[in-house]
């Protein structure tokens, strides 16, 4: 975890951009001594937001399952891909 004041943020930015695309992780910005924001890059915040999602569609399918909710099995699947395949013309 990596903290930072304001004034580092103020004047130093180009390093704080540099370590927060190289660390992948947010950065915590302090003002007067007290956590303020977190500065996280746009690519990063991008893939936790899809991870986000991922998880919440999951957690559906889940709900769903444990519902009682009809499936597909294994060979099921193979048999419409294998559909899809064949239609697509490759």
């Amino acid at each position: 975890m990596t903290i930072t004041s304001s004034t580092t943020l103020r004047n130093d930015y180009a390093r704080i951009s540099e370590m927060a695309h190289a660390s992948d992780e947010p950065i915590y910005i302090t003002r007067n001594g007290e956590g303020d924001l977190a500065v996280l890059s746009i690519e990063a915040l991008e893939r936790r937001d899809e991870m986000i999602r991922l998880k919440a569609h999951l957690d559906l399918v889940e709900e769903g399952r444990l519902a009682g909710t009809p499936g597909y099995s294994i060979e099921e699947i193979r048999n419409k891909l294998m559909e899809k395949y064949k239609n697509a013309g490759l």
